[in-house]
């Protein structure tokens, strides 16, 4: 039983040696695919009776990420990045272009319908996708943040931001030193988040960013998948338009026009009904407004 017990287990480098990853890839991986690190209830068994400290996986988790698309793409993105520098530093710039024109790219569509076989599933699981997808919306770009990720942050974040406001399904809301805690109940589920004050936020240094984002690489795709399904069932246009003029002039959620699939703008019936006013909506979400209440 023991050892039959020591033979699901595998340690974190020879489950890096079977998969001809970087550590770092792997990682990735693992975060990407929802896969965790195991404890052995005998570790000293399993470790052949060192007590060194290591880390340990299902051997069954290990086998399943070896037969994962984007294992593929991690291979081709490296000897892609590989060319990349070659050319770069023969100048050969042409060279180059072509490169970065034919990049491999990937999608995480199908581990989001992979690790939530139901809605429900999904939801259950939005709070903290929520929560690092609000932190990322209010964060400067910059050489490690793209432009691009705080843009799209901001605009899964509006949107769902709409989805709450029109069902009605905020049911609580507290500020605490983080920032402003709010739960809505969707489908029967508590969804929790928590949005940081508009003051300037920066990442904090004692967190491993490159981590962080590809927890973030995940959870937009997973909000888009959720934000989607949301508008779709209460037959709404999605994604919603966006007024380009207001939107650079940071009009916020007021910038969204949300619009049945009959082209009814559905945010002016609600600016008609005084409790749930168009302002109401910016004063519940913006703290600047928050605090004058």
């Amino acid at each position: 039983g023991e050892r039959g017990a020591a033979a699901n287990y595998i340690t974190r480098n020879r489950a890096i040696k079977k998969l001809q990853i970087s550590l770092a890839d792997f990682r990735r991986l693992c975060i990407l695919k929802g896969i965790y690190p195991r404890e052995p209830k005998n570790k000293k068994k399993v470790n052949k009776g060192s007590t060194a400290p290591r880390t340990f996986y299902y051997v069954k988790d290990i086998k399943y990420l070896a037969h994962e698309p984007i294992l593929e793409k991690f291979r081709e993105y490296k000897t892609f990045a590989k060319k990349l520098k070659k050319a770069l530093g023969k100048k050969e710039f042409d060279s180059a272009k072509s490169l970065e024109e034919n990049k491999p790219e990937y999608t995480l569509d199908h581990l989001v319908k992979e690790r939530y076989p139901t809605f429900i599933d999904a939801l259950r699981d939005l709070d903290d996708a929520l929560s690092m997808v609000f932190l990322f919306s209010t964060l400067p770009a910059n050489d490690k943040i793209k432009y691009k990720t705080v843009e799209n942050c901001k605009r899964l974040a509006a949107e769902f931001q709409h989805y709450v406001v029109i069902s009605r399904s905020l049911k609580k809301t507290f500020l605490s030193i983080k920032g402003i805690y709010y739960q809505a109940e969707i489908r029967g589920q508590d969804v929790t988040w928590i949005v940081p004050y508009q003051f300037s936020q920066q990442v904090p240094t004692d967190v491993d960013l490159r981590v962080m984002m590809t927890f973030l690489e995940f959870y937009q795709t997973l909000l888009g998948f959720v934000n989607f399904k949301l508008y779709s069932d209460m037959n709404l246009i999605y994604p919603p338009k966006v007024d380009i003029k207001k939107d650079e002039g940071n009009a916020g959620l007021t910038a969204y026009v949300v619009e049945t699939s009959e082209g009814k703008d559905i945010l002016k019936n609600i600016k008609s009904k005084p409790e749930v006013s168009e302002e109401n909506v910016d004063k519940v979400i913006n703290f600047n407004h928050l605090l004058t209440i």
